[in-house]
């Protein structure tokens, strides 16, 4: 099969979706790999390394695109990419389909197939390529948080860890996922007092037992929520629905409680967003300002950090690259049940009920393409 690996070219996205290493296991297998030239140099990676590991370099997008049977990205197609896309092309990539109805119908359009990482979903509930990211993106929610409560770039002023006789400063976390969780640890790291609020009880029992003393586990519900943000100095959003939009937690009226020049970092927006005041930005303008509260906005956080996240990536993604190179979308589909999970859009179809729900759209099962 013809892999191809076409450059990112979403606002300050460095990651790349295949190591030289991933390249040199598909070429020993059989199968030919495209490399965008450059396509890995923001990751660590040269076109030098590439060729070593057996990809051709290319020098155009387009002719990646071209002459790919499958296309593996790491954030979703951008518009200017959008007129390169085969039909019947295999993507594998991020989507969140149910973040954008412009994106989704225009996939629809491609009579691609799209593979979507993030809901490629084991018989556990987890998802296995969402999982890196989101711990890549928890940590940092902390460390930007951290960032924008300086006085500088118009934050309250506050030290998140505190020092001897002064207190530490507070960070709620809206969800006790992956995402969540990894934030807990590193804002208690710090030294702050970290608040941690879900509606599931067995999650916050099993978390009481590995999380610091400076960790409270809190029961999510909209009075509680209220209660905690009144006090907070950093706020973040970690709420995630499989395949669906996230549901928005704090509204705009809420933002009168909480106290001026505090930050609200909200990881959920490439989903959406669980802040109704918080839209998509970018790592060149990443904040905004709502009535005296900081909003961090960014919808590829880890592209920041490309070396660690691209690592980290494709540890994730490649089992499956492999499958689906090896044999086929559709008999990888069969033997994957995670895998046809991932698959959200095909041939013209929606094959995500979540998704469907979303915008309106007819649902097809995706079984129903498999034969």
């Amino acid at each position: 099969m013809k892999i191809g690996i076409p450059k990112e070219v979403k606002t300050n996205e460095y990651r790349v979706a295949l190591t030289p290493g991933g390249t040199a296991a598909l070429v020993a297998r059989g199968h030919i790999v495209l490399v965008e030239n450059n396509a890995g140099a923001g990751g660590g990676f040269s076109d030098a390394q590439y060729q070593a590991a057996g990809a051709q370099i290319i020098p155009a997008a387009a002719t990646v695109w071209a002459e790919a049977d499958l296309i593996v990205k790491v954030k979703e197609p951008v518009e200017s990419e959008w007129q390169y896309i085969q039909s019947g092309q295999i993507i594998f990539t991020y989507f969140h389909f149910a973040a954008s109805e412009t994106l989704t119908r225009a996939h629809l359009a491609s009579n691609a197939v799209c593979i979507a990482y993030e809901t490629v979903e084991l018989a556990s509930r987890e998802l296995p390529l969402l999982t890196p990211m989101s711990e890549v993106a928890g940590r940092m929610a902390v460390q930007e948080g951290a960032k924008y409560l300086e006085k500088l770039p118009g934050g309250r002023g506050v030290l998140l860890g505190g020092v001897p006789g002064v207190a530490p400063g507070k960070v709620v976390i809206l969800g006790a996922g992956v995402v969540g969780t990894n934030a807990a640890k590193i804002a208690a790291g710090l030294g702050a007092t970290v608040v941690l609020l879900d509606t599931d009880l067995d999650k916050l029992r099993q978390l009481s037992y590995l999380m610091p003393a400076n960790v409270q586990l809190v029961f999510s519900n909209r009075f509680n929520i209220l209660e905690q943000i009144s006090s907070a100095d950093l706020v973040i959003g970690a709420i995630l629905i499989h395949g669906a939009r996230a549901p928005k937690l704090l509204h705009r009226e809420d933002l009168q409680r909480m106290r001026q020049g505090s930050v609200i970092v909200d990881v959920a927006v490439d989903q959406g967003g669980c802040i109704e005041t918080t839209h998509p930005t970018t790592h060149e303008h990443p904040t905004f300002i709502v009535d005296g509260i900081i909003h961090y906005g960014v919808a590829n956080m880890p592209g920041s950090v490309p070396v660690t996240a691209t690592m980290a990536l494709t540890n994730a993604t490649f089992p499956y690259l492999l499958q689906l190179a090896d044999k086929g979308w559709k008999q990888a589909l069969k033997d994957s049940p995670a895998l046809l999970k991932g698959l959200n859009i095909v041939s013209g179809n929606v094959t995500h009920k979540k998704v469907a729900e979303t915008f309106g759209l007819e649902y097809q099962a995706a079984e129903s393409f498999l034969d």
